[in-house]
């Protein structure tokens, strides 16, 4: 059965104002609201709320503030942007936050922002596959380009489920920090090798307008 959207600010579900305008939907196994974010976008909440993505070579990071119970999670496709300078727009984001460097740092200042502090933060990060056969691991250079983010930002990880050959869908409950995660056996990797190829060749376009972009690759 479709799970139909749900409006983002329906009485009792206030959202904050950066993402008022992304869908939700309930889950009634989990008894919770849902949004999903894609590749290039990120959420944060400091509702009861849960978010979900499926990575392939794409890494996403959970950071919430354990104190306050704010946090989020980000999805981003490549470790860094070349580009002179960033591009509007992924379902009303910055195409920036396909960047790993950028992802990581709206992410968490989005979190400092509504109240939550450094030194509280607990982060788990998961994704890197190796899905894409015959060219440069684009998933390892994500776990190694987050592994050093967050070592130069003197911020420690509390888990983590990145590498291997397989996608993964999870879901991330910032208020609780609970996170699910469920390997996809029987989804067929070109799927998820089709998407992540689509949205790269998004991001070589809009390179061209500012910059080179590196894809660490030929997708032709």
């Amino acid at each position: 059965m479709t799970k139909a959207p749900r409006a983002a600010n329906r009485p009792g579900h206030l959202r904050l104002p950066e993402f008022g305008h992304m869908s939700s939907y309930w889950d009634p196994i989990q008894n919770v609201e849902v949004v999903r974010i894609l590749a290039g976008e990120y959420y944060v909440t400091h509702c009861q709320e849960m978010i979900t993505t499926v990575l392939g070579s794409c890494v996403s990071v959970c950071v919430r503030d354990k104190a306050v119970n704010i946090g989020g999670m980000n999805h981003f496709m490549l470790p860094d942007d070349n580009r002179a300078n960033g591009n509007a727009g992924h379902r009303g984001l910055s195409a920036d936050a396909a960047y790993g460097s950028y992802a990581m740092e709206r992410l968490i200042n989005c979190i400092l922002k509504y109240g939550g502090r450094r030194e509280n933060l607990e982060i788990k990060i998961f994704g890197g596959g190796r899905i894409m056969g015959g060219m440069t691991d684009i998933g390892l250079q994500n776990i190694a380009f987050i592994r050093d983010y967050l070592r130069t930002e003197g911020l420690g990880v509390t888990a983590e489920d990145v590498g291997g050959d397989l996608p993964r869908r999870m879901a991330y409950l910032p208020a609780t920090g609970k996170v699910l995660v469920k390997k996809l056996r029987n989804i067929r990797n070109e799927t998820i090798i089709k998407q992540e190829t689509a949205y790269l060749a998004d991001l070589r376009r809009d390179g061209a307008k500012g910059g080179e972009v590196e894809l660490f690759g030929d997708f032709g």
